[in-house]
């Protein structure tokens, strides 16, 4: 357990400060706002297609092998974007690539850990479990944000941003390294010996099916406002700093974090379900709130208030997926939820930048609150009576 827990601190620290970095390097290579959303469309249409595989070959091959290569696809990807400069190379190697544009943890590598997370621990303590790989996940990526300010630092020492970001992408792909050699400590496993069924999906498809409609409408929505489209948003809107914004972003990181233990707490007291939507519901308006905030820390205020309550969904959505489905289910069930979110995500950033671009830069932020919450409505009245086994 606690080596995919550091596996995923590595990764998230990298996540945490491509995010921030990405859109300042695409405009400093020339890229419009729209083609900036369109990259980060591209970023996430990947990585739904890879996921959807894994999850399909997690039913039937070593979750350690297939992690091993994930890494591997990390490292290329950072390798890559430090020195490739046209769009439509960047197009292509964010389509094919591990770069998340997204706060979030959309990538390849989640299906595979949830399923070897989900099979070291008891119903009582899953929740728990999937708190603590959340807040390390969160912290990580907190500290990744904050790293995002390197390039200012290193200015001091005459080296060029440009050149510094590059850099940072180097950095990236030591981290897809490192993960590697954590992945090739986890103890092999054949699904075979799982209880259930050995395809993909079996008696739980039907749920799994559901669930992922609705988690699609919520990706859909969260696609507006990924952490690197908020830092546009930041930096058109309030002329915010790097170094700034690299704060910032850390702080919501750090709110992010500690909100999921909490959401552990309070699952243990009102549910999975019933957390996930009125932790979200609020999240969502502090969100619309800020698309109209005449000033900065107006606004700033109301976004670290949407980090303390937005993710706490995080954990407990996890969790639910993996009490609802067999064992052997875990890692197909991780992938087709997940999948079609990436999916239902990647035509809105490009939208996002379409309106950045066309100087609509609030609408967003208000599209992506009202859809939330639509969301969280319809998950209250589609799954408010199916109870995981420690609901019961």
């Amino acid at each position: 357990m606690k080596l995919i827990f550091f596996a995923r601190a590595l990764r998230d620290f990298g996540d945490g400060f491509v995010a921030i970095l990405l859109p300042v390097y695409l405009l400093a290579l020339g890229l419009s706002p729209l083609q900036v959303g369109i990259i980060a469309t591209a970023s996430l249409l990947g990585s739904a297609l890879l996921t959807i595989v894994v999850g399909i070959l997690g039913a039937r091959y070593d979750h350690r092998q297939l992690l091993l290569a994930a890494a591997s696809l990390m490292i290329a990807t950072g390798v890559a974007f430090a020195v490739v400069h046209d769009y439509a190379l960047l197009v292509v190697i964010a389509f094919a690539g591990t770069i998340n544009p997204s706060s979030g943890s959309v990538s390849v590598f989640m299906p595979l850990e949830h399923a070897v997370l989900a099979r070291e621990v008891g119903d009582l303590q899953r929740t728990r479990m999937f708190a603590r790989y959340s807040l390390v996940g969160a912290m990580a990526g907190a500290v990744g944000a904050l790293a995002a300010a390197t390039p200012e630092i290193l200015a001091v020492f005459g080296l060029g941003q440009f050149a510094a970001i590059k850099l940072m992408f180097v950095v990236y792909a030591m981290l897809g390294l490192a993960g590697s050699l954590v992945y090739a400590r986890v103890p092999k496993h054949d699904p075979s010996q799982d209880v259930g069924t050995p395809s993909a999906l079996g008696p739980s498809r039907w749920i799994v099916y559901k669930l992922a409609v609705l988690f699609s409408l919520d990706a859909f929505a969260g696609g507006f406002v990924v952490q690197s489209l908020l830092a546009l948003w930041l930096f058109e809107r309030f002329d915010m700093s790097l170094p700034a914004a690299s704060l910032f972003f850390f702080w919501t990181g750090v709110l992010s974090a500690f909100s999921f233990p909490v959401a552990a707490w309070i699952a243990q007291r009102i549910g999975l379900v019933n957390t996930m939507v009125f932790t979200h519901i609020p999240s969502s308006i502090a969100l619309m709130l800020a698309a109209v905030a005449p000033t900065l820390p107006l606004a700033l205020g109301l976004l670290l208030a949407r980090a303390a309550l937005s993710q706490m969904d995080v954990p407990t959505r996890s969790s639910y997926v993996m009490a609802v489905v067999t064992p052997a289910e875990r890692a197909a069930a991780a992938s087709f939820t997940a999948v079609p979110r990436s999916l239902a995500a990647t035509a809105s950033p490009a939208l996002a930048g379409a309106l950045f671009a066309a100087s609509f830069r609030a609408w967003p932020l208000v599209i992506c609150g009202a859809l939330k919450i639509v969301y969280d409505l319809l998950l209250l009245m589609q799954f408010r009576h199916l109870k995981p086994p420690e609901e019961r």
